[in-house]
């Protein structure tokens, strides 16, 4: 059975658990190193990405995880996660640090205060059945990305000219907005494919 773990420093942990298990995997917590070594992916959810860092330091975590990612450890970034799976960010703090592993710059709080979120119908590339209902939330967005990172959706006016939303980077998914929130779990469904994928590349 695949496992797949998500981040419980901060965050939507039981919303991205309960999406998981409906994608058909077992979902765990993961606040220990121990726990690290034993999931087959990871989900890194939103919250607050200075906050998410600093935890991450203080439980031991950062080194450890940024280790794996490089290895290859499948990881989904959704709002602050996808912060924290960035190269590099822009409107962060002098010392905010990020896991990296996703050639792109990010803008963190690019579409404003909480008071400004707000909810859209995304086209997703790769994902069947329709426009993708997004939730975002004092959400950053994609200001550039290396070329092998495949751009999944934007938003805005003009066709391929819109801010980028969402991105994957070989074994490394990331998101703007909140997948979790909501009945459509679509997204969480090809961050399982694309673990199991990766399990059966190394086997």
């Amino acid at each position: 059975m695949t496992t797949v773990g998500v981040l419980a420093l901060q965050g939507d942990v039981r919303e991205h658990t309960r999406a998981l298990e409906a994608a058909g995997v077992t979902a765990v917590p993961v606040r220990r190193l121990t726990e690290i070594d034993a999931v087959d992916g990871i989900v890194l959810p939103g919250g607050e990405s200075t906050t998410i860092d600093k935890l991450l330091r203080a439980f031991g975590l950062f080194h450890p995880l940024r280790e794996r990612i490089a290895a290859g450890l499948p990881v989904f970034g959704s709002c602050a996660g996808m912060i924290l799976l960035a190269d590099r960010v822009l409107g962060g703090r002098e010392d905010q640090q990020t896991l990296g592993g996703i050639d792109m710059t990010v803008r963190r709080n690019a579409f404003g205060r909480q008071v400004d979120s707000f909810e859209a119908d995304l086209e997703v590339a790769g994902l069947a059945g329709g426009p993708f209902h997004a939730v975002f939330i004092r959400a950053p967005w994609v200001e550039e990305v290396g070329p092998e990172v495949e751009v999944l959706a934007r938003i805005g006016p003009g066709e391929g000219t819109g801010r980028i939303v969402a991105v994957q980077h070989g074994t490394l998914l990331a998101t703007s907005f909140h997948p979790e929130l909501g009945a459509d779990h679509r997204m969480h469904a090809h961050f399982v494919g694309m673990v199991q994928g990766e399990n059966q590349r190394r086997t």
